[in-house]
């Protein structure tokens, strides 16, 4: 190649611009190229019954709103059915036969931790993302989520409000976040490859970025199949 532009009465050090203007080009279409057929697969990797996992302050709820609007599918939120007034959790039983009845459609969306109820809600699912954060960046989230709630009186489940008394007691969600960490993220992986979940696909998400190109992926899929 150095030989044919040299031959062309091309100067050395324009064929130097030209050859790294080239490698540039075919940097960034290759790089295209790649991100693009990322975005497909990953996109693919989603189908209608969809199941939203991760540790607390994850943002599992805000993804979960996000995937319904976009495949227009129902959002269904766990804590909504798991809560009472003042916080009481509703009997197990009971909640049970909520999801059951939450999830009888063929297109959903669902989000929160199902530690007592994976069983009726993946053997419904056909996609689990789990949402795999460091714990710098869950805790981070979920402090700014927690004051703004607690400023805002923000109005959660069956009309329960977080306050500054939680945060600093037994109940925190912070104290519960930082319990819980290590444990979901040694749970989900023993569960997910148990038999009775081989049907399922699993995306798995190990930052807010790759969250951020998955659902790229199936904005443009949804786009391209309306």
């Amino acid at each position: 190649m150095r030989y044919l532009w040299t031959t062309l009465g091309v100067a050395e050090w324009k064929y130097k611009r030209i050859e790294r203007t080239s490698e540039r080009i075919f940097k960034d279409k290759l790089w295209f190229n790649y991100a693009f057929l990322l975005r497909y697969m990953l996109s693919s990797n989603c189908g209608q019954r969809i199941s939203v996992i991760g540790t607390s302050g994850s943002g599992k709820t805000v993804l979960a709103r996000q995937i319904a609007q976009y495949l227009a599918i129902p959002h269904v939120e766990l804590d909504a059915l798991h809560w009472e007034p003042n916080w009481t959790e509703v009997p197990i039983h009971i909640e049970r036969k909520r999801i059951v009845q939450a999830l009888s459609g063929n297109r959903w969306v669902i989000d929160g931790n199902c530690s007592r109820r994976h069983d009726i809600i993946w053997s419904r699912s056909d996609t689990v993302v789990w949402l795999d954060y460091p714990l710098s960046v869950v805790l981070g989230r979920l402090l700014w989520r927690t004051v703004r709630r607690v400023v805002t009186q923000e109005e959660l489940w069956s009309g329960n409000r977080e306050t500054l008394r939680q945060v600093f007691s037994r109940d925190s969600i912070l104290l519960w976040a930082l319990q819980t960490y290590s444990e979901r993220r040694r749970e989900y992986p023993i569960l997910l490859n148990l038999p009775e979940y081989a049907h399922l696909k699993v995306v798995h998400l190990r930052s807010p970025q790759a969250t951020h190109n998955w659902l790229s992926g199936i904005v443009s899929h949804a786009k391209e199949t309306s």
